[in-house]
């Protein structure tokens, strides 16, 4: 789907999807693994990677 490399950092390098709401956060990943970053719309800190298509 991604035809050059600059979009495939734009739509998916440190971007992840809450379990709950389905709302994207762009954030780091040790932060995400460490439980610091709450979603904004519902503060779950259930978070995933956004999938790849």
């Amino acid at each position: 789907m991604v035809k050059f490399p600059e979009a495939n950092v734009r739509l998916y390098k440190n971007v992840f999807v809450c379990r709950n709401c389905k709302t994207k956060i762009r954030t780091d990943n040790m932060k995400v693994l460490a439980k610091k970053v709450k979603c904004r719309k519902c503060n779950s800190k259930a978070l995933r990677p956004v999938r790849k298509k």
